[in-house]
């Protein structure tokens, strides 16, 4: 039990170095790797989960979801284009590979559908004082 909560805790880390990179580089996505975070966090210690939940890295990239609420159309619309990014990167890669192309497409396209229908969109209201809230559609 005990080396199955360190290799938890190993992830988790390695899942939030990867999300904090992915904030900051356009290329990167994020939420995958916080998503692996949060989980791996919340399975393993419930300090370093508390500790998680409470940084502004996740609260501004999974907060919402994590709590069902959804993502605002800006989130799912970054997603979706770094997904397509490294996606077409690999794509261009497989140029001998025809079946890994189709499969490669194919995940792809589930991604894009997903997001667009699979995840509740969020909207974000701006009321007086400029002050930013988000209401499920």
């Amino acid at each position: 039990m005990k080396i199955k909560k360190i290799v938890l805790i190993i992830l988790g880390c390695i899942g939030l170095g990867l999300g904090a990179v992915g904030a900051v580089l356009p290329l990167m996505p994020a939420f995958p790797f916080l998503l692996l975070a949060a989980f791996c966090f919340a399975k393993s210690s419930e300090k370093l989960n508390n500790w998680f939940i409470g940084t502004k890295l996740y609260k501004n990239n999974l907060e919402s979801y994590i709590k069902g609420k959804g993502m605002t159309w800006k989130t799912k619309i970054r997603i979706m284009v770094m997904v397509t990014l490294l996606m077409s990167i690999g794509f261009i890669m497989m140029s001998h590979v025809p079946v890994g192309r189709i499969i490669l497409a194919g995940v792809w396209l589930f991604h894009i559908i997903y997001f667009i229908f699979g995840v509740k969109t969020i909207k974000m209201i701006h009321i007086e004082n400029d002050i930013t809230l988000a209401e499920s559609e």
